[in-house]
């Protein structure tokens, strides 16, 4: 009789484990979508920050070379032209940041670091454990139990 019981509890426990290891799966699962949904709506957010800056200092590029170069014509100085060429790059990377392709250039270099460049992204220390995280809580309660 206590065979049969024993048997029982013993599926029983087995099919709670199976379950629990399941909802562990779809918690993770779910965790891993909503990390994905921020990332995406961070780099929408980037992208239209860019769209936008590109909006305002275009204007400002626009009046600026146009400036600039009317002042380079009517005094006869080509030096006016010099904040032209920096004006130039900040207009170029926001406009490639925008409107280009510099997001899949950047996800394209930062594929080849993690393939092939794996020792540049390690931390300094060793890997953090459960173990040196609760060897550090403790320490910090009795710092703060002690005072």
């Amino acid at each position: 009789m206590g065979f049969i019981f024993s048997k029982s509890m013993n599926e029983s426990m087995k099919k709670q484990q199976e379950l629990m290891l399941m909802n562990a799966r779809v918690q993770l699962e779910r965790q891993l979508i909503m990390q994905n949904e921020m990332r995406e709506r961070q780099m929408a957010m980037q992208v239209a920050w860019s769209r936008e800056f590109l909006k305002y200092f275009g204007t400002f590029f626009g009046i600026a070379t146009i400036s600039l170069t009317a002042g380079a014509i009517k005094r006869k100085k080509p030096a006016f032209l010099l904040p032209i060429v920096p004006l130039s790059f900040i207009f170029s990377y926001q406009y490639d940041l925008g409107y280009g392709n510099l997001l899949q250039r950047m996800k394209s270099e930062a594929e080849d670091i993690l393939e092939r460049e794996k020792s540049k992204l390690q931390l300094p220390g060793e890997m953090i454990t459960f173990e040196s995280l609760e060897k550090a809580r403790r320490e910090q309660s009795k710092f703060f139990i002690d005072k």
